[in-house]
């Protein structure tokens, strides 16, 4: 049984949801043809099909996109048709933070936008190894203030994987310094985020086998090539070790068969703790990157129902 069976099924955090007979056969196939390439995406070589496998997320409809700067920063706009004014919601692409880019999570972030009614810009930020940490997290720090600078009077930050760590640290970091910049956040939501980059979740053993993609050896060496020497239990590098006090309304996503599961569940054990509104759902037979599966994977658009209520709710709030 998982360790997450064992110790939070019961938590009225979290949420575990069943997998359909359907899913799990797309899932089998699924497995078949990735997990023979498991561990060897390496380095900036990986770049170029990792996009590629992020291309493939089915494109929402009635979503129009425009490559823009905000705040200095370049990136890409994802606008429904029916966009209500004065509201956005920011994603942080993933990709282990030496991947991923603002043009191949479009279609994610897309169907986001399209599902919450509001516009959604994902930032293009720098990528190490040729920028290291912190100029990620600089550079979604200043698309933010370059969102409230244009006027945005409610923004949500979405982010997912390495763009979950971004997004979380900018909800810590926009709560520790305040100011009239931080009145137009109204919650973030986050998908298996990469919380602790000091790799100790016990998930790294437990979901070793069930994760099809990522092996302990790969992050470590992609973990490296972003930190550049700095100390990996930093608060502002790993959001499990930040101060979550007053922290944004959260929603975090994760799938059961993940080395990161336990990223999610022990950053949202420590933020309900410290009285913070966040709720962990746990999808099960899913993997990381699964909200890519919508319009496939009956899980992923149960997965982004809930992300829309969430959105929605705290816009309309």
């Amino acid at each position: 049984m998982s360790t997450f069976l064992e110790d939070h099924d019961t938590a009225p955090w979290s949420v575990l949801h069943s997998l359909s007979p359907e899913d799990e056969a797309a899932m089998a196939a699924m497995r078949a043809i990735v997990e023979p390439n498991k561990g060897k995406l390496q380095g900036t070589a990986a770049r170029v099909p990792f996009d590629a496998i992020m291309e493939r997320v089915i494109a929402p409809s009635g979503v129009i996109y425009e490559a823009d700067h905000v705040g200095g920063v370049s990136g890409w706009w994802c606008r429904p048709e029916d966009a209500r004014p004065g509201q956005a919601v920011m994603h942080m692409h993933g990709g282990w933070f030496n991947w991923g880019s603002a043009q191949s999570f479009r279609h994610l972030a897309g169907h986001i936008a399209a599902s919450a009614g509001v516009a959604a810009f994902v930032p293009g930020y720098r990528l190490a190894p040729e920028h290291p940490f912190p100029a990620a997290a600089e550079d979604v720090r200043a698309c933010y203030l370059g969102l409230t600078r244009r006027g945005f009077s409610k923004v949500a930050i979405t982010g997912d994987s390495a763009g979950g760590n971004l997004a979380l640290g900018l909800l810590v970091h926009l709560t520790a310094n305040g100011g009239a910049d931080s009145k137009a956040l109204v919650g973030g939501v986050v998908l298996s985020p990469v919380t602790d980059l000091t790799l100790s979740g016990e998930s790294w053993s437990t979901r070793a086998v069930a994760d099809p993609y990522f092996n302990q050896l790969q992050a470590t060496e992609l973990v490296r090539s972003y930190l550049h020497g700095h100390e990996p239990a930093d608060p502002s590098a790993s959001p499990l070790y930040a101060n979550l006090n007053s922290l944004a309304p959260i929603r975090v996503h994760v799938g059961d068969d993940e080395v990161l599961l336990d990223d999610s569940v022990n950053l949202v054990e420590r933020g309900v703790a410290a009285g913070v509104d966040a709720r962990l759902d746990v999808w099960q037979g899913m993997v990381h990157g699964f909200l890519g599966g919508v319009g496939r994977l009956s899980a992923s658009n149960e997965a982004l129902k809930l992300i829309s209520e969430f959105l929605i709710d705290r816009f309309t709030d």
